[in-house]
């Protein structure tokens, strides 16, 4: 007897309600939205929730930690409803105080980056099929194997790595790998990953195998005793300049396989940390996939902290990207808080269609003009800049959502949202916690149109 799929029972519910609900349908309005960004209500029916589920019996990795997912979510045009994949970043981390130092800790230095494929049923996240990362041919430094690890790269551009005392200092990894976002082409049935560390689109066949790291001009020297991926600096040089641990968080692919965007999580250090951690403006990139050319770039306006009670802006992040289409895509923007203390949850539709690319402009100061993270949104229109439309599809705080890293997002048949939290492998610092991995999915109306 065939297995049922959850979400087909779970739909026919949602035509009946939305049916009866039809009347939830509210008429777009403009945002009370500090300096006037443009963001929009949305003019479709009231998302609704409709169903929840946790990931069930996760492996042991060693030491007590526990597998993870949640960085990411991915669901690919014709596979089953329930079937998703999704990647847990560089693994198992923390931080541990020495002295008046703060060091970045890995418990499971070899633990492999890895991309898994998984089920939702019966208010279960099933995990069906691990693929880790590995190189074509030779090995890695760490691992001792053509598997890669998730430990740092470079020496003065990336966190020291210290093993879980915070005492002996690890090997550096030039393949190691920080992902966060994923998105998948079918037009050559590859996966491609977003890290955090230079920060890199990574492009993987399905066997989890590299084919290239696409990586900030003028990064390639730099990496130099990485031979066994091939490394192209094509990306623009200004994002070598990202905050530590806040490179590329999203990356998704459009639907005809044409275009990659992606996303940085916060603004880039330029012209120091403090403008960045200052800024509202984040920064999309728009790739050509048929040359593997930037062809556009994007200034993406976060919400204003000032518009939330005890906020800073730097506590305010994109955590992921998905392309409904070549000038459609959504952002999942969220605060650094959890539970009650949580302001920010948020899934936005972008509109980018008459947006003016900045791609090369605002990078350098030139003739005492600012850059673009020391502008603001009234500076970007004295410039002629038009900002992508921003619409509000979930506010997830509405559902009493109780996680902090909310991280992944995917559309199922253009109408369900499903998101993901990441619980970092239940680590903080060097406590486990009882923080779990959940998927949640949302009716949300067909968001496409």
């Amino acid at each position: 007897m065939a297995k049922s799929n959850p979400l087909v029972k779970v739909l026919s519910k949602v035509v009946l309600g939305s049916f009866l609900l039809g009347s939830l349908s509210v008429s777009a309005v403009y945002a009370d939205v500090e300096e006037s960004i443009p963001v929009r209500a949305s003019n479709e029916s009231q998302p609704m929730l409709i169903g929840k589920y946790k990931l069930a019996n996760p492996e042991e990795l060693g030491k007590g930690i526990k597998m993870s997912v949640g960085s990411s979510l991915l669901h690919i045009p014709g596979d089953p409803e329930n079937v998703f994949y999704s990647t847990a970043d560089r693994g198992p981390n923390g931080e541990v105080k020495v002295g008046e130092e703060k060091r970045r800790t890995f418990p499971l230095d070899t633990y492999t980056p890895s991309i898994y494929k998984i089920e939702v049923v019966d208010g279960k996240i099933n995990v069906l099929e691990r693929i880790s990362l590995k190189l074509a041919n030779g090995t890695d430094p760490v691992t001792g194997t053509n598997l890669i690890s998730g430990v740092s790269n470079l020496p003065k551009e990336d966190e020291v790595p210290y093993d879980e005392t915070g005492q002996k200092q690890l090997a550096y990894d030039p393949y190691g790998l920080d992902l966060e976002g994923l998105a998948y082409n079918k037009n050559d049935d590859t996966f491609w990953l977003c890290d955090e560390y230079r920060p890199s689109l990574v492009q993987v066949k399905r066997d989890g195998t590299i084919l290239q790291r696409l990586i900030p001009a003028g990064m390639a020297e730099k990496i130099t005793d990485a031979p066994h991926v091939p490394i192209k600096d094509i990306l623009p040089g200004v994002y070598s300049k990202r905050i530590q641990n806040r490179g590329f968080e999203g990356v998704s692919i459009t639907p005809d396989g044409k275009w990659m965007y992606a996303i940085m999580q916060n603004s880039l250090a330029n012209l120091d940390d403090n403008a960045g951690k200052n800024s509202r403006i984040m920064r999309i990139i728009k790739i050509d996939l048929t040359n593997l050319k930037v062809v556009a770039e994007f200034p993406y306006v976060a919400d204003s902290a000032k518009n939330y009670d005890g906020l800073k802006q730097f506590d305010i992040v994109a955590s992921d990207l998905y392309a409904i289409n070549e000038h459609v895509l959504l952002v999942d923007e969220r605060d650094k808080y959890a539970g009650e203390e949580a302001k920010l949850k948020k899934v936005y539709k972008l509109d980018l269609s008459k947006a003016t690319s900045i791609l090369g402009q605002y990078d350098e100061a030139k003739k005492g003009e600012p850059m673009l993270e020391q502008m603001d949104i009234d500076q970007l229109k004295e410039k002629g800049v038009v900002l992508a439309e921003k619409t509000e599809v979930l506010d997830m705080l509405k559902f009493d959502y109780p996680f902090e890293k909310v991280e992944g997002i995917s559309l199922v048949n253009n109408h369900i949202l499903a998101v993901i939290n990441d619980n970092d492998f239940g680590i903080e610092n060097t406590t486990q916690t009882n923080v779990a991995t959940e998927m949640w999915m949302f009716e949300v109306g067909d968001i496409t149109k």
